[in-house]
């Protein structure tokens, strides 16, 4: 069994039940933006702008994103959930695709994707802690056109491992193990596990950990921070900002 499966199977027997925010749809023409930078150790970094839109029994998404490595992407994606929303468990498959550009060259891609989600309400021990919260599983596949040969990807992992991980490979597999908290009313805390097995680069694992707070009105402000677990990569800060409405 690939290590990506072992450590998924096994995060999910720590944490109980699995389940990421992605379960649960958006309300009929709800809109939720961020606008996010991550930046690493050695001074490579993402930006980039999320959206989601809530359709009847869907959410249509969207991602926009530029790599210090010289990569912009685009995606466009559509997720249903699965089931008819009652009891604990929220279940959804997504399906996306878009184009990635590097030199100057343009490839398509498409992902896959499938989450499980549970509130804390429904969680034994956890329904007694305030405020409430969310436990959550994400699984994505991503398949990308070639955009780079072998000697690139040599001269990459020469000249740094962190600088790698913000360029798209041809295949990858992640997995997001996700705890959030609603620490008080306008605080929220959120910790996440990360998995990845690339196609370039192999497997590695890291873990984030990000504290969101109401600034005014549908803003928020999110600041965090990333650590390398296993595998190729770099300590990384992030900086977000989300709007919902």
């Amino acid at each position: 069994m690939p290590p990506l499966f072992r450590c998924l199977i096994l995060a999910c027997m720590v944490l109980a039940d699995p389940a990421l925010a992605s379960p649960w749809p958006r309300q009929v023409k709800e809109i939720f933006l961020a606008l996010s930078a991550e930046r690493d150790a050695r001074g490579n970094g993402y930006a980039g702008l999320y959206g989601e839109y809530g359709l009847r029994r869907r959410t249509l998404g969207f991602e926009l994103g530029r790599s210090r490595a010289g990569e912009t992407s685009a995606m466009i994606w559509l997720q249903r959930p699965l089931g008819r929303g009652s009891g604990a468990d929220r279940w959804a498959l997504s399906l996306g695709s878009g184009v990635i550009e590097r030199n100057g060259i343009y490839m398509p891609v498409g992902q896959v994707g499938a989450g499980w989600g549970r509130g804390f309400d429904a969680v034994p021990l956890l329904d007694r802690i305030p405020g409430g919260g969310w436990l959550a599983v994400e699984a994505r596949v991503k398949v990308a056109g070639k955009l780079r040969d072998e000697a690139e990807i040599a001269q990459l992992a020469a000249s740094g491992a962190g600088r790698l991980a913000y360029l798209t490979p041809e295949t990858s597999v992640k997995a997001e193990v996700t705890l959030g908290w609603h620490a008080t009313e306008r605080l929220m805390l959120i910790g996440q596990l990360r998995l990845e097995d690339r196609q370039d680069s192999g497997f590695s694992s890291r873990l984030a950990a990000s504290a969101v707070r109401e600034l005014f009105g549908p803003v928020k402000l999110e600041l965090g921070a990333i650590g390398p677990l296993s595998g190729q990569g770099e300590a990384a800060v992030k900086l977000g900002f989300w709007v919902g409405f």
